[in-house]
């Protein structure tokens, strides 16, 4: 689930959808608004990301970065967390 296998695709692993993720942190946001921004990805230009994600798959990415210390949540926002 965290890393691609035999039978979970590079593009479906938590690893893979978190570095996704990690690319649309430039600045804090709130949950929402990374969800929506990285759902809206793909509509209008060069798709990067093949394969649409579910919100709890989404989550579950979020939940891995935050297990990793790679994100934290300050105010409502999720941030980059500062090395």
């Amino acid at each position: 689930m965290i890393l691609p296998s035999k039978h979970l695709p590079q593009d479906r692993a938590l690893l893979t959808v978190g570095a996704h993720v990690l690319t649309f942190l430039v600045r804090p946001k709130t949950v929402s608004a990374l969800w929506e921004e990285l759902n809206r990805q793909g509509q209008g230009g060069v798709v990067i990301r093949p394969r649409r994600i579910t919100y709890d798959w989404f989550v579950l990415a979020l939940d891995l970065l935050y297990s990793l210390g790679t994100i934290e949540l300050e105010n409502g926002l999720v941030a980059r967390r500062e090395a």
